[in-house]
């Protein structure tokens, strides 16, 4: 189908443009000097923020998908979810290599010992086996129901990394709270829908 082609060779090129664009901007301004005085927290702030950010849109791509009927919504789930585990992962690699400066055993102190290091490590570990089973091998390996059942664990990353971003920032900003209502939202929706099944009938097309 038209539509199709549409989504397979146009949208979701651009898709994976606009992706890539916060670490095209980012590595642009390291080696412009455009990150600032405190270049360290420049990127720290930027990868989480959009790890963050491209997860939670991974999470309303079903909803949106439930509440218009339009198929095409999911089909973008699995590339945000993979960029947002990506830029989760360089935002981790920073912390264990300039703040850690790779000592294993004080990252490992950290992990147990700073609650918002806690959950950041959380949202990242249950991330990567959702990253690692995203492809349709794996559906077929583990059957639809368990690999459904396993993926349900994106709700565990995202309540994880929502706590983590607001433990960071230690204030209320605009930020913080329009990543914890987004959340809130969508885990909601989720729930509603669980417990009343026909709330949303509309046919994906």
């Amino acid at each position: 189908m038209a539509s199709d082609r549409f989504l397979r060779y146009v949208l979701k090129p651009v898709a994976f443009v606009l992706c890539l664009v916060p670490f095209a901007y980012l590595v642009w301004d390291t080696f412009t000097g455009g990150l600032g005085a405190n270049a360290l927290e420049t990127v720290t702030d930027r990868t989480g923020n959009w790890a963050l950010r491209l997860l939670l849109v991974s999470l309303a791509l079903r909803p949106l998908r439930q509440v218009t009927g339009l198929a095409g919504f999911i089909r973008f789930r699995r590339m945000t979810g993979l960029f947002a585990f990506f830029y989760a992962s360089v935002h981790f690699t920073i912390f264990v290599a300039i703040d850690n400066y790779f000592d294993f055993g004080e990252l490992v102190e950290d992990i147990f010992e700073r609650p918002f290091v806690t959950v950041g490590f959380t949202a990242l570990a249950t991330m990567l086996p959702l990253a690692i089973t995203s492809t349709r091998g794996w559906i077929r390996r583990l059957g639809g129901r368990r690999w459904q059942r396993l993926h349900r664990l994106v709700y565990v990353s995202a309540i994880a990394a929502v706590v983590h971003f607001l433990w960071a920032r230690k204030l209320i900003e605009t930020g913080p709270v329009v990543y914890t209502s987004a959340a809130v939202v969508l885990l909601g929706f989720r729930i509603l829908v669980r417990l009343k099944p026909g709330l949303v009938t509309r046919r994906a097309r």
